[in-house]
């Protein structure tokens, strides 16, 4: 018997709440696996039901066109989501036809609600079965106004590559304390050393139980998130400040360093999972509950990390459902806010400093506008071109001005979306 065919519908309906929250607001994903009654599922129910939650989102698109493609009119939405899970069982999860069938009519018999459409699911579910659809078209994995915005930044061929990416499964980046211990556990982690140091493993199950995690060598930190950290260079005892820098992995790279690091955030629920990663990992920094905006500290700093707020369109690999949640006019309202950041960090790089502003965004918005504008308001600061592959960086994502405009197939096996300039103040 399919190990699938043996869970049962509480691990399907854990994932029909957990896609649920996720399309229906920001950060809806984090919350729903954040909830005690997930978080009560057994081990293997919970597992389940994030795969199949995530493989949803991740073919969103193609999945609600092939839906559309046999419903002569838009069901309830309930009843679409029970449709959308259904059809991920079958052509992503390979839950064999029957049972991917007689679950979902399952989960819609159990809500009075979507009950009187319990042979629409049976009909249309057996209809995709019978004519299996394509899930892997790039073009409609993402939302058209979204792929546009790609095409138009980066080209109709990097547009696709980038949408290809959607799909697929990211593996485990880690960053480590020192070289010496990536090289003493790569073998036991499965793992690869990628350029700039990261180790990227396709290991599976609880983290904690992962070697080196109780040592506290490790933390979770993607490939291109672990680039702007290096690119600032910091040297021993020299002062750092790292602005919005929940949940933490950077400010653990610059103390990793030897900087005497100062981390800024407004959350103070975000900053405790940094606190505990410190007390973990044994390194240390003065940790500051405050709007960066307003943060009344005269102090200025020989290194200045700013990674802003943003649409996070590029963390589609870890976080599907970012693509859903946006909205056109995010884009310009966060611009917005990241400017007036950009001033503040600007203001705490002492004369000769350097700062790296960095955006987990595809949105030239958020990016090269952001650096050209700066500059505009700030002639005293110059930008400080990145060499090719410099900080771990592919050389595919260096721009002619000296920016990174890191995309998410640019690296085997993938990597987040993310832009980087740096700069450096006049002395």
């Amino acid at each position: 018997m399919n190990e699938t065919q043996e869970i049962g519908l509480p691990a399907r309906r854990a994932a029909l709440d957990v896609m649920t929250a996720a399309l229906a607001r920001r950060n809806g994903l984090d919350e729903a696996l954040a909830r005690p009654a997930f978080g009560a599922l057994p081990p293997r129910d919970r597992a389940f039901a994030m795969a199949l939650a995530l493989g949803t989102l991740r073919r969103l698109g193609a999945i609600d066109r092939a839906l559309d493609a046999r419903l002569a009119k838009p069901p309830p939405e309930a009843v679409r989501d029970i449709l959308r899970l259904g059809a991920a069982q079958a052509f992503v999860l390979q839950t064999p036809p029957h049972a991917a069938v007689g679950t979902s009519v399952d989960l819609a018999a159990a809500n009075p609600a979507t009950r009187p459409f319990k042979g629409l699911v049976n009909a249309v579910l057996r209809g995709l079965l019978r004519e299996p659809p394509d899930l892997d078209d790039p073009e409609a994995l993402c939302p058209p106004w979204l792929y546009a915005r790609w095409r138009a930044a980066f080209g109709e061929e990097a547009a696709r590559a980038v949408a290809a990416v959607i799909p697929e499964e990211p593996p485990v980046d880690l960053t480590f304390k020192t070289p010496a211990e990536a090289e003493r556990l790569v073998p036991e982690l499965e793992g690869e050393v990628l350029p700039g140091g990261t180790v990227r493993t396709r290991r599976k199950g609880e983290l904690s139980a992962w070697p080196g995690y109780g040592e506290g060598v490790w933390w979770v930190q993607d490939a291109s998130a672990a680039v702007p950290a290096r690119l600032l260079d910091v040297r021993p005892g020299e002062a750092a400040l790292d602005l919005c820098a929940a949940p933490g992995g950077k400010t653990l790279q610059l103390a990793a360093a030897g900087a005497q690091v100062t981390a800024v955030d407004r959350s103070a629920a975000r900053l405790r999972r940094l606190s505990e990663n410190l007390a973990r990992t044994g390194l240390s920094a003065e940790v500051v509950v405050a709007d960066v905006s307003d943060w009344d500290d005269a102090r200025r700093f020989d290194a200045v990390l700013l990674d802003a707020p943003c649409s996070a369109t590029g963390t589609f690999r870890r976080q599907p459902d970012v693509l859903w949640a946006a909205r056109p006019g995010d884009i310009a309202a966060l611009a917005g806010v990241q400017a007036r950041l950009l001033d503040s960090a600007a203001a705490r790089t002492r004369p000769g400093g350097r700062l790296v502003y960095c955006v987990c965004s595809l949105e030239p918005e958020e990016g090269e506008a952001q650096a050209e504008a700066f500059l505009a308001r700030h002639p005293d600061f110059a930008l400080a071109p990145i060499a090719a592959g410099e900080g771990g960086a592919p050389e595919a994502s260096l721009r002619p001005d000296g920016t990174l405009r890191l995309l998410p197939h640019q690296r085997a096996g993938g990597q987040d979306g993310f832009y980087v300039a740096r700069f450096r103040r006049s002395g």
